[in-house]
């Protein structure tokens, strides 16, 4: 029998955990259940993780993977679908500011697309950060869950600002924050009332939020 890498029995048991959150929550995960879950013997587990909160890290991990691949998926189509006067040198700033707005409520869609094909997921990420709040055997899984969450959004903002040739009236170390914050509301918002059309909505005005501290970039001079 081949025997399995421990870093490839981590990435498998970590998405098992994953699976295992999004159909019972927090709770559920448990390292019998997530063995079980992956098709492995306990024994695998302790080959390779010293811990549950080991395995917790790493499902953080996973999880915003994959939250920034649809985000980032999303700005970049958008950018793609932009209109052709939308690179004009005279391209007027209300016009420039409609192009900013666009592109992130268009990865502000797709991140909340993903959301919505796995709400288990969602709830048991935010059950995650408040249960890490208060448990000193996780110190420190939730301080490193939105490290990871600060990260993806300074990414997202600097990769729009390269694509639309725009800097930031504030410091992208901010911004990412109050982007953060921005789609922790619109998630729980959505998780409780299921509204669609208005979690849209907020999107838009998100967005919007956003795009007012966008600015040209100055031209070089020689």
């Amino acid at each position: 029998m081949t025997r399995v890498p421990a870093a490839r029995r981590r990435e498998l048991l970590a998405a098992a955990a994953v699976r295992v959150l999004a159909r019972g929550g927090l709770s559920a995960v448990t390292t019998r259940a997530v063995v079980a879950e992956a098709g492995m013997k306990l024994a695998s587990f302790h080959y390779a993780y010293d811990s549950r909160t080991d395995l917790l890290r790493d499902l953080v991990a996973g999880v915003v993977a994959g939250e920034r691949e649809s985000a980032r998926g999303g700005l970049l189509e958008a950018v793609v679908r932009r209109p052709v006067a939308a690179e004009a040198a005279s391209h007027a700033e209300a016009d420039r500011d409609a192009d900013v707005t666009a592109v992130i409520h268009a990865s502000l869609q797709a991140y909340l697309l993903l959301v919505a094909q796995e709400p288990g997921r969602e709830q048991g990420m935010f059950e995650l950060t408040q249960h890490a709040l208060r448990d000193p055997a996780l110190s420190g899984v939730a301080r490193d869950q939105y490290a990871h969450y600060h990260a993806v959004a300074a990414e997202l903002l600097d990769l729009l600002g390269d694509q639309l040739g725009l800097r930031w009236d504030a410091p992208v170390a901010d911004l990412a924050r109050l982007l953060v914050g921005l789609t922790d509301g619109l998630t729980l918002a959505w998780l409780a009332d299921r509204d669609d059309e208005a979690t849209d909505r907020t999107a838009r005005l998100a967005a919007q939020m956003l795009a007012a501290h966008a600015l040209a970039l100055e031209p070089v001079t020689a």
